[in-house]
């Protein structure tokens, strides 16, 4: 599909520098800028590349004030935010390749299951008794849907995903391929021979609206009651969320987060890659965690924390910079020690 300059400032409400009626037919990135492509500069980093660019037509933001001469057959369209701008380009170049809609053989639907309108079902997926799946709902092949789901409208399934019973997934959520939703939760008590003996766990998993979850994550079910993944939380790729947590709105995660049982995760909260979270605790709204930290107990008022455990930053580096130290310190200790016994001696 092809936009002309005019078309797509129109969209962004953009002011064009240049040609109104060039065409582009693709996106790139502005080092890899070639002709017939839309670009974007919001990054002042990557600016050099603007004045070599082959791109066509490149979004800028209205600040924008050229160093240098920019190739005459470039087109800018400036705006207030590039790369919000471009962010709503990509949205509406990635609704080209919606699927179709339609039932892909061979599938099985159970003939208690309700399949809403404009909704695609990919080819030897699984949909239980009592299911529904409300309108424009796309789930790609090999998709297991357990009985009593709800699947509301707009949401998007990837391949390989599994939802077990009585987990609910809200409007327009993204859930990528391996994501198992509603495994049982981590649950065992030993007897008094030392085995463990498994505690059913028969809560579920509720999934609120404009949520995205990342390939191979597990969300577990609650052991009673729910386990709750809030409105608009998105999570990385691998992270394990265990039983009766509750991740409030608009948290996020990056891949490899693990958050232990019953644990709370206040608003925005941002947390790190591989950091670690204790069971039976909450985390303070706005509260941000840095790459590897480990949080063992919980955090009462909004800060950055690193470290294990996980202590403010500004804490962290002084720490770290007296451990570099350590190896000096430990050699001005042997030395005082060996001046000490000479003069004893």
């Amino acid at each position: 599909m092809e936009f002309s300059a005019e078309q797509i400032a129109g969209i962004l409400n953009g002011e064009i520098q240049g040609n109104p009626k060039v065409i582009v037919n693709d996106l790139s990135k502005i080092e890899e800028g070639r002709a017939g492509t839309l670009s974007f500069l919001s990054n002042p980093k990557y600016e050099e590349y603007i004045y070599q660019t082959e791109a066509s037509i490149c979004i800028v933001n209205k600040t924008f004030k050229p160093q240098k001469s920019i190739p005459s057959d470039l087109t800018l369209i400036k705006v207030d935010d590039a790369y919000a701008c471009f962010g709503k380009l990509l949205e509406l170049y990635n609704q080209m390749y919606q699927k179709e809609t339609g039932i892909e053989e061979p599938s099985f639907i159970s003939d208690e299951a309700t399949i809403g309108e404009n909704c695609h079902v990919g080819a030897f997926s699984y949909i239980s008794k009592n299911a529904i799946i409300e309108d424009n709902v796309t789930i790609y092949p090999n998709t297991y849907i357990g009985e009593n789901v709800t699947i509301k409208s707009g949401t998007k399934i990837y391949p390989n995903v599994t939802v077990y019973h009585d987990c609910k997934v809200g409007q327009n959520c993204i859930i990528h391929s391996g994501a198992v939703i509603g495994s049982d939760g981590f649950g065992f008590a030993p007897n008094e021979k030392g085995e463990f003996q498994k505690i059913p766990q028969i809560g579920n998993v509720l999934i609120e609206d404009n949520v995205e979850i990342g390939s191979n994550v597990s969300i577990d079910r609650a052991t009673m009651g729910s386990t709750f993944i809030r409105k608009g939380v998105k999570i990385d790729n691998l992270c394990q969320i265990a039983h009766n947590v509750d991740v409030d709105e608009n948290s996020a995660m990056a891949a490899q987060v693990g958050i232990a049982g019953s644990s709370k995760i206040g608003k925005n909260v941002l947390i790190g890659g591989q950091a670690g979270i204790s069971g039976h605790l909450k985390i303070a709204d706005q509260t941000k965690i840095v790459a590897q930290s480990g949080i063992p107990s919980t955090v009462k008022k909004a800060q950055t924390l690193m470290g294990t455990p996980g202590i403010p930053i500004d804490d962290f580096k002084k720490s770290y910079f007296g451990f570099r130290k350590l190896p000096y310190l430990l050699k001005k200790v042997q030395e005082l020690e060996q001046r000490i016994e000479s003069l004893t001696k």
